[in-house]
């Protein structure tokens, strides 16, 4: 038997983490044939080389984990909305504030406005504050690279000026020349390669957290968007709050508990209390009319009151503009 679509239900982030797989696969089997390329650039400076590859790999978890820690999250909030019995035996860590708020509760849940928009917010900030520290790892990477190209600059110039110093041309001996240059060139030679291979993995490991970092922030975007999609199904828009920001009238709460009342009478088939239901909701509807009432004819005596200080207010000009006109004269 097919299992019922869900239009609201929290989709997997399994796709996302088999893209991030894949391109490490991709990028592991490239390291696998260039490797005695890698393995020397990688021995021209093994400490610094060693550490762009630590902070390297230590991204990649953290990176995998951001899109794993969905996982729980996920499926709580789909236990969570057909309530499931073993949901109380879970607690979510980034939707800890939700679930403090809505006590593990489904049933009949109805959420304010504010409510809703509280707890998107603090879980968007959580989603963003896990983004931080991958960003600084893939700017870590680049700045070790430069580092590293800038140190190995510095030993190139200096050993260049060292073995300049060392020649002895006065000797007269081609020879000799020729073996203390190529001697004093393996320094200039080893600061080239400190310089290229740093720049080679930290752009490299750059590039991967990139990719990586790219996957995982589309995961949890697409988990805060569906959880948005769902929260709003279940968010009653408060009177109070409504398109013009205008406040509730007396009897608009009575006539919502009213319909609310009598709705629920009539799937319980009772013919007297719908009855009562029907008086109520006639009742809040009467007062609903005499409030409006009221409200236009404060419309209309601050309207009547305005245009009277109006043509008082122009009687007062004419005055003063006569007045004027008689001092010219």
């Amino acid at each position: 038997m097919a299992r019922e679509f869900d239009p609201y239900s929290l989709s997997s982030p399994k796709a996302y983490l088999t893209f991030m797989i894949i391109f490490l696969v991709i990028v592991a089997f490239i390291a696998f044939i260039l490797f005695p390329q890698i393995s020397t650039a990688f021995m021209s400076n093994p400490g610094l080389n060693g550490l762009i590859v630590l902070v390297g790999v230590f991204g990649i978890l953290l990176l995998f984990g951001r899109v794993i820690r969905l996982f729980p999250e996920i499926s709580w909030v789909n236990s969570f909305r057909i309530g499931d019995p073993a949901l109380d035996t879970r607690s979510p860590v980034l939707l800890a504030p939700m679930a403090a708020l809505l006590a593990n509760k489904a049933g009949d849940m109805a959420l304010t406005p504010t409510t809703a928009r509280s707890i998107l917010d603090s879980i968007g900030t959580r989603l963003e504050e896990s983004r931080e520290m991958s960003r600084y790892l893939t700017g870590l990477l680049v700045f070790l690279g430069l580092l590293g190209t800038f140190w190995g600059l510095l030993q190139t110039v200096s050993s260049v000026g060292a073995t300049i110093q060392s020649l002895d041309v006065g000797s007269g001996d081609a020879n000799v020349i020729f073996e203390d240059l190529k001697a004093g060139l393996e320094a200039p030679l080893s600061g080239m390669g400190t310089a290229f291979s740093s720049s080679l993995f930290g752009l490299t490991g750059s590039l991967v957290l990139g990719f990586l970092d790219l996957q995982a922030g589309q995961a949890q975007n697409r988990f805060y968007n569906e959880l948005e999609d769902w929260l709003s199904t279940v968010t009653d828009i408060d009177p109070e709050e409504g398109m013009f920001g205008a406040t509730e009238s007396p009897g608009v709460e009575q006539i919502q508990a009213s319909i609310q009342s009598l709705q629920k009478t009539i799937e319980e088939g009772g013919s007297k209390t719908a009855s009562q239901a029907m008086a109520n909701l006639a009742e809040g509807i009467q007062g609903l009319v005499k409030h409006v009432r009221s409200e236009q004819q404060m419309m209309r005596d601050w309207a009547e009151s305005q245009s009277e200080q109006q043509k008082r207010i122009e009687g007062l000009l004419a005055s003063i503009s006569a007045a004027f006109d008689r001092a010219k004269e």
